[in-house]
């Protein structure tokens, strides 16, 4: 897969800093920070997307069409807007801010992600779009949908800084997301002069800026950068302005290869999931008549 973001060594603190490339989708902007060139995982993290904030005028939004994924689950996290999901197993969830949606693609699922009920007027959205490749034994497990309204998961406060439990548990607070593997994942809203100790008992872990400016031992990281820690050591975070963070880590699950939106320990497996949809094996999506055509 082409190189889709750049990286440079960071501090003492810090493995690498990764400055993702923005790309202009007609009005809506994302960020690629995973993978990069010089790291493409952290923990079962394979993708990690900075969507927006865009603003949509009315008639207009996102329109993902169905498109086919394999061997990852994919977890959306919105801070501001709606995405309709719509799946091959029939399920069709709004999912909204600081919700999640889990789908589980295993062996195969076909989905697409669409304006919500606010496309008929003025709308925004913001959020993360992130992959996690499955451990070895799940790579071909059943594919499988779950929602988790905001509400269910862990919110709470340490030492002025807003933590949203998102995967995981941290402080002894646990997310119900389910986890294929060890994750780490967390939305924190840090106040001007706070500051965070993370915990180091994970393979990998990574801080990424969605806004404001943090140090990091000697280094300042500012909005829409990726730090990759070093691991095995006691971390603080410290902010300089407020700041709105996204921690993400855990497992180290080896190499995988990412094609289009097929993930696998297996380059064969990936071509032989490219064939499938050329030649329509896979599930549809009841009511939809779309689809994005296998790119050359």
């Amino acid at each position: 897969m082409p190189d889709t973001a750049n990286s440079k060594p960071g501090g003492d603190a810090i493995l690498h800093i990764i400055e993702p490339d923005s790309k202009d989708l007609g009005g809506f902007s994302v960020r690629r920070v995973l993978p990069s060139r010089t790291r493409k995982m952290v923990g079962p993290f394979i993708f990690f997307d900075h969507m927006g904030p865009a603003e949509f005028p009315p008639g207009e939004g996102i329109q993902v069409r169905p498109h086919p994924h394999i061997g990852l689950s994919t977890v959306t996290y919105l801070f501001e807007g709606e995405i309709i999901h719509r799946d091959s197993l029939g399920y069709v969830q709004a999912i909204q801010a600081e919700a999640v949606n889990l789908m589980t693609a295993g062996r195969g699922i076909v989905h697409s992600e669409r304006a919500g009920d606010d496309l008929g007027r003025v709308s925004r959205l913001h959020g993360i779009q992130s992959w996690m490749a499955l451990p070895l034994e799940l790579e071909e497990c059943a594919p499988d949908f779950s929602h988790y309204p905001a509400g269910e998961l862990p919110e709470f406060e340490r030492n002025g800084v807003v933590i949203r439990v998102i995967m995981g548990e941290v402080f002894g607070h646990a997310s119900p997301v389910t986890q294929h593997a060890l994750t780490l994942y967390l939305e924190c809203r840090m106040p001007s002069g706070t500051s965070l100790s993370l915990p180091f008992d994970y393979d990998e872990i990574a801080v990424y800026v969605v806004s404001g400016e943090l140090r990091i031992g000697s280094e300042l990281l500012g909005a829409a950068r990726m730090a990759v820690l070093k691991p095995g050591q006691p971390m603080q975070l410290q902010a300089s302005r407020d700041s709105h963070v996204m921690v993400v880590g855990g497992a180290s699950l080896g190499e995988r290869y990412i094609w289009w939106n097929l993930v696998s320990s297996s380059r064969e497996r990936i071509e032989q999931a490219k064939r499938d949809w050329r030649d329509n094996r896979f599930d549809p999506i009841p009511g939809e008549t779309e689809f994005i055509p296998l790119p050359d």
